[in-house]
């Protein structure tokens, strides 16, 4: 049975294939890892000694989170490489989330910013590997005009926001009570019951995961893997030699990300191997990349802006008990978890009449900008003014444009994808999210408490101005996409 005959027989999973409850599980516990680790991190650094942090000032604090993020996202590159030319996509991921358990690991138990620079590198190349090779899979579980597609992708992203749920409240608590490091472990934890769940039933996806679509001939082998040593050298003097400070680690993985973004698109749209549709497509895709990679500039800044927000700003006071400040990385997934819900059915209900791609995008940046706006209406207050129901409402904002953009954008590099490039589209689309991510690093060290109204204005206002851009712009990708909704 192929497998579009399968997405259309098989409802065991609410109305799609089963094998996709076996994908929605390790990316749970990979996500209850990552969050959870992510919920505490950025206080780890800048809380003083006394504390339990490393007492970095909060400007450095913010490019390390920044850099970070991006380069969980910058190295799903990497793992698509990986999956479409070396092991396929299954054997990519299931590897790629040992490195990640070994990650945390590094960072319970390796004291001081040792075990933070071993334990994020880790972390941040092995979730590269399994973001983009567990997304590649779900998207073989459906052909391009599949109209439940999209409804597909919500359902693995509601996974995905469980364990980011559940993360930071656990992580959380146990920072609080008895240690960051006790938090980083309980990460370690999690992924590892994520690993085991996933081997028990990683035989179900059969050989066309493990397919090497474009493999790499013997003779480039060793070239590569000295250009792979190479690198690695030249980035461990950067980081010894104090070359390239902490400070704008963030800077660097933007600027580092955006060149690959250029030479990946490049690379891909000169292959011989595109057919004249999808090089095409690939061409649509280029305006989406940059609006996606905006509105993960402002996104992700839950994890650097909002959460300083919320650990000086906020009144965290609930009858009495003083709510942990990672708690707050929990109520974007609660609102994710009812919504997502919601849009699978909107989007499956409405199947052709649906917006377009590149409206739900335009939509998407617009509406981040709006949340950003909102913040004007808390701006100028001292410590514990701003209300937490405030936050909560703005964050309710921050889910809705979440919604419009990212399990579409997820389900799009796959619809778009040529196939010689399958799994490295996917992670082209983590490359805007690596890009964001890196950026919000850097807008973050322009955030101050005593300038937050101008901050919040202007990038919100450009968020806007971009989303109506890509709205007048949405005809003509739309030609390019080839028939591809």
């Amino acid at each position: 049975m192929s497998g579009t005959e399968t997405t259309r027989t098989d409802r065991t999973f609410f109305g799609h294939p089963p094998v996709l409850a076996n994908l929605f599980g390790v990316e749970l516990w990979e996500r209850f890892s990552f969050y959870g680790m992510q919920g505490i991190l950025l206080i780890y650094l800048y809380y003083s000694a006394d504390r339990g942090g490393l007492g970095i000032d909060e400007g450095t604090a913010t490019s390390i989170v920044g850099a970070y993020g991006g380069l969980v996202y910058l190295s799903t590159i990497l793992g698509g490489w990986l999956a479409d030319r070396l092991l396929g996509a299954e054997r990519t991921l299931f590897y790629s989330a040992i490195v990640v358990m070994a990650g945390h690991i590094a960072l319970a138990l390796i004291p001081g910013l040792g075990g933070v620079a071993v334990g994020l590198v880790l972390i941040g190349f092995g979730s590269g590997g399994v973001k983009a090779n567990a997304t590649s899979l779900v998207g073989t579980l459906y052909d391009e005009h599949d109209e439940r597609r999209d409804g597909g992708f919500s359902l693995f992203y509601l996974g995905i926001n469980l364990g980011a749920l559940v993360g930071p409240l656990l992580t959380g608590l146990l920072q609080k009570n008895v240690g960051f490091h006790y938090g980083f472990g309980l990460a370690a934890a999690g992924m590892f019951l994520g690993i085991v769940q996933y081997g028990i039933g990683r035989r179900r996806l059969g050989e066309a995961a493990r397919e090497v679509p474009n493999p790499l001939p013997p003779a480039a082998l060793r070239r590569t893997g000295l250009i792979a040593a190479a690198v690695l050298v030249v980035v461990v003097v950067l980081l010894i030699s104090g070359v390239l400070p902490a400070s704008r680690y963030a800077t660097a993985v933007a600027v580092l990300s955006a060149i690959a973004a250029i030479i990946y698109f490049a690379v891909i749209l000169t292959s011989s191997r595109l057919t004249d549709i999808e090089r095409r497509r690939v061409q649509a895709f280029i305006p989406l990349f940059i609006a996606s990679a905006a509105f993960w500039s402002l996104y992700q800044q839950q994890f650097t802006v909002v959460t300083i927000y919320s650990d000086q700003r906020l009144d965290r006071n609930i009858f009495g008990w003083q709510m942990p400040v990672s708690f707050v990385q929990s109520i974007n997934p609660v609102m994710i978890i009812v919504l997502s819900g919601v849009f699978a059915a909107l989007w499956t209900k409405l199947g052709p009449r649906q917006p377009s791609t590149p409206i739900k995008f335009s939509a998407g940046l617009a509406v981040m900008g709006i949340a950003f706006l909102l913040f004007l209406t808390m701006a100028g207050g001292g410590p514990n003014s701003a209300p937490l129901l405030g936050l909560a409402g703005i964050l309710l904002v921050f889910t809705i444009a979440e919604l419009l953009l990212s399990p579409v954008g997820l389900s799009l590099s796959t619809k778009l994808a040529p196939e010689a490039f399958r799994t490295q589209m996917v992670a082209l689309f983590f490359l805007s999210v690596a890009l964001g991510t890196a950026m919000s690093g850097v807008l973050a060290k322009l955030y101050s408490p005593h300038h937050e109204g101008a901050y919040f204005g202007i990038i919100g206002g450009v968020a806007l101005v971009l989303g109506g851009l890509l709205a007048v712009s949405a005809r003509p990708i739309r030609r390019l996409m080839s028939g591809v909704h």
